[in-house]
């Protein structure tokens, strides 16, 4: 196992070369740290039928781009979790920014614990690759249906299932970036059905991952001098590496990114 790589909160500083990178990353730049894309963004809001006035929780929000992207174009209420203090920080300065600060908040927490609210909270459910983060996934789906109303929708993406061989280096390429669940198909169905959800819907997303991590790897590569000076050379090196593991893995189809919805039980 590598040096372990702040791969998040690098995220959240030199904003201004992180924009030129996200902008040759992604074209529409929402502020992600990830593979999500616009189009995916717009198809899960419509998969979770949010409307003005419903309640959205969206777990792992990092810098808040794509809460605050659903909360102007659905007028949903939003509420934003995550771990990093650097996010939520990034995230409640652009909705204030954006003139979303009366409709969408974020809280610094730990998804992976029990969450700050309360039972029947929420409409709506997004999490957008962070569920590889949390090892615990069970537990974490049982909050999850604890804290939605009956009835409620839940979005969630797994960039992390195995699809085929990978190798010991190849895990520790991106488990120096951080924790990681590895998975294979059959288990988020399970988990979803033991937590008390009725899968709707899963979709194949390897595609758009190997793309953003080709293109990602690429741009920061062109902005490489800024980004060794706001990181570092380890940081650098090590996100360039995970970057590389994951588009080879993803292009192979031996690491695969899906997307699940389904829908809370009344139970």
């Amino acid at each position: 196992m590598g040096e372990e790589v702040s791969l998040y909160a690098s995220a959240y500083a030199g904003l201004a070369v992180r924009e030129r990178v996200r902008r040759q990353t992604y074209g529409d730049d929402l502020g992600q740290s990830g593979w999500l894309t616009v189009d995916e963004l717009d198809r899960f809001g419509d998969w979770l039928e949010l409307r003005a006035g419903a309640r959205l929780l969206d777990v792992g929000s990092g810098a808040g781009g794509p809460a605050l992207r659903l909360a102007a174009t659905t007028g949903a209420n939003v509420v934003g979790v995550d771990i990093l203090e650097e996010g939520i920080t990034a995230a409640t300065e652009l909705a204030q920014a954006r003139g979303l600060g009366v409709r969408a908040r974020f809280v610094r927490t730990d998804a992976g614990e029990r969450l700050p609210f309360e039972d029947g909270s929420f409409d709506a459910v997004l999490s957008v690759d962070a569920m590889c983060h949390l090892p615990d996934r069970l537990s974490v789906l049982e909050e999850w249906h604890r804290v939605m109303a009956p009835g409620a929708r839940v979005v969630f993406t797994d960039p992390t299932m195995i699809t085929g061989l990978v190798t010991a280096a190849e895990i520790a390429d991106r488990s120096a970036i951080g924790i990681y669940a590895f998975s294979v198909a059959s288990v988020n169905e399970e988990f979803l059905a033991d937590a008390g959800f009725e899968l709707l819907h899963r979709e194949d997303l390897t595609e758009n991952m190997a793309t953003v991590a080709a293109r990602w790897r690429e741009a920061r590569e062109r902005f490489a001098d800024d980004l060794v000076a706001d990181e570092g050379v380890t940081t650098f090196e090590g996100v360039q590496r995970f970057l590389g593991a994951c588009h080879l893995l993803a292009r192979e189809r031996r690491l695969s990114r899906f997307a699940y919805l389904a829908r809370r039980g009344s139970g």
